[in-house]
């Protein structure tokens, strides 16, 4: 690889002393290096002939940049200034070692599925909103405004599968599965399986788990009343960043997108190791 784009997530690098060091790593070794440190708003202008984008900061700066650069699937790495850090491999103690083996193309690249959904107004065809997006990690439908539990229908492929009374229900893919669905009391899932895990966020009943879905199934959504027969709104939000409003009658339809991230891999080890020592170090 020879021309690299890092975003920045500002706040995780102040002065950015660590995008300083990735810079001059690269262009010392005759690298091009390109520098991206908007915020989250503003729109992303990618270089012609960029091939990796490293994205520095923790798991939600490289959310924003999968959903960003999702048209040019350029190959994304994370460098992990925050705590955790599942998707963000690299630490910063090993900065220079990660880049060296990127301008020698010793890695590898997975291809993560990603969730498509679309909110439908009311379930008719008047009512339908042009409103679209897409998540890697997972698609989180909550409360807005006062506490109160919510209630959801749940269909699959048009055909009713239950009813939730909860806080909310999480739609998340594989590479999600660590992320609010584990806080959610959701499985860890491989994140190169191929499969869609719907999951209630706090739920009111005793027996209510994650239910694993096909990759291919079409998961809707819809916006129930409460007990008092009174409407209901809530909010459907993107990997933790895009949001919409919905109200009860609303519908959102969940699917596997057509569109992947590629996400480059450093290390030889497996997932299950690399699980265990994140976890360790909670």
């Amino acid at each position: 690889m020879d021309r690299f784009l890092v975003i920045t997530n500002s706040q995780k690098d102040p002065g950015f002393q660590v995008t300083d060091r990735v810079k001059a790593y690269l262009e010392n070794n005759g690298k091009n290096c390109y520098i991206e440190t908007k915020g989250e708003s503003g729109k992303l202008h990618i270089p012609d002939g960029v091939e990796c984008i490293i994205v520095l900061g923790g798991d939600g700066t490289l959310l924003r940049a999968a959903r960003e650069t999702l048209e040019q699937d350029i190959p994304l790495i994370g460098v992990n200034l925050g705590t955790l850090g599942y998707l963000a491999e690299v630490e910063s103690s090993h900065l220079e070692a990660a880049l060296k083996q990127l301008i020698e193309d010793d890695f590898t690249c997975e291809k993560r599925m990603m969730l498509w959904g679309k909110f439908s107004a009311d379930g008719t065809e008047e009512g339908t909103a042009e409103i679209k997006n897409y998540a890697l990690n997972d698609i989180a439908i909550t409360r807005k405004g006062p506490l109160q539990v919510l209630c959801f229908h749940i269909y699959v492929n048009e055909q009713y599968l239950c009813t939730y009374h909860a806080d909310g229900v999480l739609l998340s893919t594989p590479t999600g599965s660590t992320g609010y669905n584990l806080s959610a009391g959701g499985p860890i899932v491989e994140p190169s399986a191929e499969l869609i895990l719907l999951t209630p966020i706090c739920p009111h009943t005793l027996n209510t788990r994650t239910i694993v879905l096909s990759a291919n199934d079409k998961i809707t959504v819809e916006i129930g009343e409460n007990k008092k027969d009174m409407k209901q709104q809530v909010e459907a939000c993107f990997d933790g960043s895009e949001r919409i409003v919905l109200t009860s009658g609303d519908r959102m339809e969940i699917s596997r997108s057509s569109k992947t991230t590629t996400i480059i891999k450093l290390s030889k080890a497996s997932f299950l190791e690399i699980l265990q020592r994140k976890m360790s170090t909670e």
